[in-house]
């Protein structure tokens, strides 16, 4: 059931808890988080970021179609979503190929521009009934784990109340001490400044860097108004170590499938703690 991201995070502010949201660069990722969403009937927000396309991953003109394809016919509500779009026509682009949800990423912009292209952004959204997530603050690195422009840069409450006020998105991600890629020591989140952006924000928050963080802070997150916690580092890592243990690497199915399977596990014991399923 192919739902906009306004949607999903209604259900999840219902019922107090938060959706994952996984992003899919290939067929083995996008069937492993779907079929782990529907045996847990839970809701899932599928992913395509704009550096995937720089990794080498894949192109946005080519899994777009696949995941809308897989998403129209999930059992369970499904967002897909064009995580950290870094320019408006590439935002524009996804918008048109059928994305019903697209995060404008200008947080390494200065403030005064970030507002006006994520204002831009929203009415570009709205042409298509799409949702929009940004981001004010910054966390440093990239979606793909590299070092950014800049060092993490946590999110001031009043420059959030004013972003989410005057630029009309449906969403908020902010910076609060997780951080992109594999953690090299234990977060430390700042759980006071998110509670201040929380009593001053009226829209649904967005942690990002959400693999590695412990179940607790999980939880003490999500408390606090965390709606959507974006994750892909740890299942990744899943699929890579279940193919790296194969004993018999002969055949390329093989190693994809036990990739899959892992991946399925990881994401099903995330959407459990984001949704405080036992």
């Amino acid at each position: 059931m192919l739902v906009n991201l306004s949607e999903i995070l209604q259900l999840a502010e219902a019922e107090g808890k938060a959706v994952g949201a996984f992003n899919t660069p290939n067929m083995t990722s996008l069937g492993a988080v779907i079929s782990a969403a529907e045996e847990l009937n839970e809701p899932v927000i599928i992913m395509h970021a704009q550096v995937h396309e720089e990794m080498g991953l894949c192109k946005m003109d080519e899994i777009a179609p696949v995941m809308l394809f897989f998403a129209d016919r999930a059992k369970v509500p499904v967002c897909v979503h064009l995580d950290h779009g870094e320019d408006l026509d590439y935002i524009k682009r996804g918008l048109d190929i059928g994305f019903t949800s697209v995060m404008y990423d200008g947080s390494n912009l200065e403030n005064k521009l970030n507002f006006a292209n994520t204002h831009i952004a929203v009415s570009l959204a709205a042409k298509t009934g799409a949702s929009v997530e940004a981001e004010i603050g910054s966390m440093g690195a990239r979606e793909s784990g590299a070092a950014g422009k800049n060092e993490s840069i946590y999110t001031n409450p009043d420059a959030a109340k004013e972003f989410a006020e005057n630029t009309g998105i449906d969403a908020l991600a902010c910076a609060f001490g997780t951080a992109h890629g594999i953690y090299l020591k234990e977060p430390k989140l700042d759980f006071n400044r998110l509670e201040k952006i929380k009593k001053l924000v009226d829209i649904p928050l967005v942690m990002h860097g959400g693999s590695g963080v412990s179940h607790e802070d999980y939880k003490k997150v999500i408390s606090l108004g965390i709606r959507k916690i974006n994750y892909y580092t740890y299942m990744s890592k899943a699929g890579g170590t279940a193919a790296a243990e194969l004993k018999d690497k002969t055949f390329f199915h093989d190693i994809e499938a036990a990739a899959g399977e892992a991946m399925k596990a990881d994401v099903k014991a995330a959407i459990k703690v984001f949704a405080n399923i036992k």
